[in-house]
Order: structure tokens, then sequence, then C-alpha cells
């Protein structure tokens, strides 16, 4: 029988207010709290486990981020596992189209391949992390690598834009057409975002609050600086 002592997961640090990893050290597994680059918990070396809500999961599709997410799992890892956790009854009041939704499921799946393991609550996500974890107990190589990072401009570009909020790759496409770089559309106006192709003055207000709202992580010192200015 394995030890759960014996047992190590590395978790990204995001993951502190899911109540996941408290639930993990209460069983006696050896926690290791990182900032991870890709995924949300890393269970073996080739293994990764990417951890969505239903909401975060839905907004992840409609922004573009999910696909995004899967191409550099499976750049970076053998056995990526999107974990899907929530009451899925939650898509019939979140979507107004659920079969987007599960064609977006789909592509993960089929072309991505990647599987999608459901699980109704934090507590049970922590079960399955356990048993993903005791699959294995003498694993070799290190947990933590160098991710790679992709070489293709125009794939750092369009995956730049992708983080704003309503942006996914056909909007992206869209406003590097009509701006020609990335800084010319972090700086461009709310109007002249508007002006993108199906873009419109909702989502445009949106990106430019995210672009100029001030940073909590800001420093005091900095924030005096330029109260002061």
């Amino acid at each position: 029988m394995v030890k759960l002592e014996n047992l190590r997961i590395i978790v990204d640090e995001r993951e502190r207010k899911s109540g996941i990893p408290d639930l993990l050290k209460s069983v006696g597994l050896n926690i290791e709290m990182k900032t991870l680059p890709i995924g949300d918990y890393i269970v073996a070396p080739e293994t990764v486990i990417e951890r969505k809500s239903i909401r975060d999961l839905m907004s992840s599709i409609f922004d573009g981020r999910l696909f995004d997410q899967c191409t550099r799992l499976k750049e970076n890892f053998q056995f990526p596992i999107v974990l899907m956790e929530g009451n899925v009854d939650e898509i019939e009041e979140i979507a107004d189209n659920p079969l987007i939704f599960y064609g977006a499921l789909s592509t993960v799946v089929i072309d991505f391949k990647i599987p999608i393991i459901p699980t109704p609550s934090a507590i049970h996500t922590a079960k399955l992390l356990v048993s993903l974890c005791s699959r294995n107990e003498s694993h070799t190589g290190p947990y933590l690598k160098k991710i790679k990072k992709s070489n293709d401009l125009e794939k750092q570009q369009l995956s730049a834009l992708c983080s704003l909020p309503g942006v996914g790759e056909k909007f992206a496409v869209r406003m590097l057409e009509k701006f020609g770089t990335p800084l010319k559309v972090y700086t461009a106006t709310t109007s002249d975002l508007a002006k993108v192709e199906g873009l419109g003055d909702a989502r445009a207000k949106k990106i430019k609050k995210v672009l100029e709202s001030q940073s909590k992580h800001l420093k005091k010192s900095n924030q005096k600086t330029l109260h002061d200015l």
C-alpha cells in the first residue's frame, strides 16, 4: 500500500484559495507551492492537471484561453489532464448555447487528445489528485522542468492578445490586421478598439479597463511617487 507521506504534488500558488492544497496536506501529502507557468497540479514528471471550475472553463472557451492552454500543455507534458470541477447543470444557467461548450470540450478530447475528468467538488478533486499521484510511487525525473517557449513570433503575439477579456484568436488576428503590433493594440483608444470588426463598444471598454486599471501589486513607494506627479 502506498504511503501518502511518500507522495509529492507541486501546486500552483493561485490554487491556495480553492482549499484543495489544505485538503491534500490534511491527508499527509507533501505539497510544494510554486508559481507554475502551465497547469495547476504536477503529480508526476509528465503528468499535469489544469483545474477549472465550470464557470472558469466556460469563460476560457469564450475568451480563447482554453485552446492556447491546451497547446502549451501538450507541448510540455506527455500526460496533461483537464479537470472540470462543479455541477454541470450550471452550464444551462450561464451558457446561451450549451452546444458551444460541449463542442469546445470535444475539441479538447479529440483534437488535442487531452482527457477531461469531471469532479463535483474540491473534496473529490483532492481525492482524484491523490489517486493520480499514487499510481506510481517511484517517479523518476524532475517534477519541475524548463517550460518550452514558443519561438513563433506570430503565435506569441496572438497569445498575448488572447489574454485580453473577450478576445479569442479570431479577434486577435483582426486586431493585428488593424493595428499592426500588440503594442499599438494596447495603446489604442476605446473608440479605435471598438472599430475592430465584431468587437464592439462593451468589449472594447472591458479591454481598456484591464489595461488601464492600477494593479494591487504596485508597491506603495511607487504609488506615492505616481501620486506626487
